[in-house]
């Protein structure tokens, strides 16, 4: 999967609801703690220089969706605990200007355009990806932890002749630094990465398939931190809450909340 075309993404991103100088936004804001301001300005200047890049070849998909999932967040949970103040806070600023609710449709839709859908596979992508689905079966059999599963993964790059540089814990989380062998293949025809990230990687989308559906959240590797390293993570599936990835009319549903924002 190559990604989408850059005018597609383009047109995709020019649809940002840029914030409107109203009395009511000001509030709305004040309301999110100034999360809406900051995804505004320096965040999605950045994005759109990611765009340009990917305009004229030289970043991959995968970096622009690592940088539309960093948006900036107001969160709703305090890991699994909910924070009914603060989805009160969200629903009130939704009621006060319509780009809360917006924002958050447009952050949906420019990263289904960029994430990886089995509709969206080449025949080879989705054989890749079945054939690392089913040597899930066995590379994390027994595996119920984010330790385990590192561990085995870790196995799993030295077998295909990555080299690993470093191994984290941070928090409950299992991170491992690597170097990508594969990494220059094809470069001067597709670009640095292209081998890694939007092929082989198509492996990785097995594992990641069979984690999840064990509630194991497996972040795969996608971009590069400098020229030769990667990184993957591992961890319990995130039970945390926040927006814009929570629409303010699924909170107030959820809360079972009377609001102009449902039907």
């Amino acid at each position: 999967m190559a990604g989408p075309s850059p005018a597609e993404l383009q047109q995709a991103v020019d649809q940002f609801p840029a914030p409107p100088d109203t009395e009511q936004f000001a509030e709305a804001d004040a309301l999110l703690n100034g999360t809406y301001t900051m995804i505004a300005d320096s965040w999605y200047d950045t994005l759109q220089e990611y765009v340009e890049a990917y305009k004229s070849g030289t970043c991959l998909r995968e970096d622009v969706l690592e940088h539309i999932e960093s948006i900036p967040s107001f969160y709703l949970s305090d890991g699994a605990a909910p924070l009914r103040e603060r989805k009160r806070q969200l629903i009130d600023a939704a009621e006060k200007t319509e780009v809360v609710t917006a924002v958050s449709q447009w952050y949906h839709q420019v990263r289904s355009l960029l994430a990886d859908t089995p509709r969206d596979l080449t025949r080879f992508e989705r054989m890749l990806h079945d054939f690392g689905y089913a040597l899930a079966h066995v590379l994390f059999l027994g595996a119920r932890t984010p330790e385990a599963v590192a561990r085995r993964l870790r196995i799993a790059y030295q077998v295909v002749g990555v080299q690993i540089d470093e191994t984290v814990r941070d928090g409950e989380a299992e991170r491992t630094r690597f170097t990508c062998p594969y990494r220059d293949i094809a470069a001067e025809q597709r670009g640095d990465r292209w081998v890694c990230h939007e092929k082989l990687d198509r492996v990785d989308d097995g594992y990641v398939t069979y984690l999840g559906e064990r509630g194991i959240d497996y972040q795969r590797p996608r971009a590069c931190d400098n020229a030769t390293q990667c990184h993957s993570t591992v961890a319990r599936e995130s039970p945390e809450r926040k927006w814009p990835h929570m629409p303010p009319e699924t909170v107030a549903a959820a809360m079972d909340i009377e609001t102009p924002l449902l039907p």
